[in-house]
């Protein structure tokens, strides 16, 4: 076997094993899209109940509470960015990224400071790398989020909110994620969390899908017991840990359909690849039998002419 066949026969061997990672990881990323969506769809009817319970209360009580209430002068905002733990998943963190730094330079063109939450080591990294400041990070959890996790992520949230230190204290939170729309499409965004924007109870449970909601219908009038801000202490800590689930669940489901979207256009290109250059290790045998061919008849050319002229 000749020199150039030996490369490309590396070339087919190297590129056969890297196929087979490649659509080992779509079928895997395939099988988590199902589980992603079932479970999103699973915490809707919580999400739905929760937010026309806290939708009835701020619509229907003229309370100031400090959830809802608009402060009159912000200084300093918190973002938290909920990217994956892991790559091989084409451009979702880097769209996920631009979109984050779109909104810091929004939030710094109108004179506020930005503390950084992140979710996912793709994230962390991508500030700790740039030297920016991360007030607290969560990794391993980007893939299969827990109420758990939402929770903890919540109460974070809300005690730099509610802190009044110059340091830590924020005046808003943004969330900054990526929404499943469907298994092609999938669009970061970010939304404001705090001061409260009470949503459509189908938006917040399905992390904004088109479906109506099914208890769209007007409210009914309320009495609350035993009062107005007693019931929004109770209910908004809730409703911002529903809020962020359902972010976090929306992204899992994004990530695994860009890594399924990726890793099968990595196992097309390794398919071309190995086409490429079996061909390529065809035309170089062939070219090396020719030559061999060729110099054989020539000695055999030479060996009868000087038999001849003997």
């Amino acid at each position: 076997m000749g020199a150039q066949q030996r490369v490309f026969k590396q070339k087919i061997r190297s590129t056969s094993s890297l196929r087979k990672i490649f659509k080992a990881m779509e079928l895997i990323a395939a099988s988590r899209i199902q589980k992603a969506i079932a479970r999103s769809q699973s915490a809707s009817p919580y999400a739905n109940a929760l937010t026309r319970a806290v939708s009835a209360v701020a619509s229907e009580s003229n309370v100031d509470h400090v959830l809802t209430t608009e402060p009159e002068s912000v200084t300093r905002a918190a973002v938290l960015v909920i990217g994956p733990d892991r790559g091989f998943a084409g451009a979702y963190s880097a769209n996920l990224l631009r979109e984050a730094e779109e909104l810091n330079r929004l939030l710094r063109s109108e004179g506020k400071d930005v503390s950084l939450f992140t979710v996912g080591g793709k994230a962390k990294n991508y500030y700790t790398f740039r030297d920016r400041a991360i007030e607290q990070s969560w990794t391993g959890i980007s893939e299969m989020p827990t109420p758990e996790n939402a929770r903890e992520i919540g109460e974070a949230l809300l005690q730099s909110f509610n802190s009044d230190s110059a340091q830590t204290g924020v005046d808003e939170i943004y969330i900054v994620f990526t929404k499943f729309v469907s298994s092609v499409k999938h669009d970061p965004e970010y939304r404001r969390l705090l001061p409260l924007e009470v949503v459509d109870a189908d938006e917040v449970a399905t992390g904004g899908t088109s479906e109506p909601a099914k208890d769209a219908a007007a409210f009914p009038l309320y009495e609350f017991e035993p009062s107005a801000e007693a019931v929004l202490d109770s209910l908004l800590p809730r409703y911002i840990d529903s809020r962020i689930l359902s972010a976090l669940l929306s992204a899992s489901a994004s990530e695994q359909a860009s890594r399924q979207a990726a890793m099968k256009t990595a196992t097309d290109n390794a398919d071309d690849l190995i086409k490429t250059y079996t061909r390529l290790a065809n035309t170089a045998r062939q070219a090396e039998i020719t030559q061999e061919l060729t110099e054989i008849v020539g000695g055999a050319d030479a060996l009868a002419a000087s038999s001849a002229g003997d």
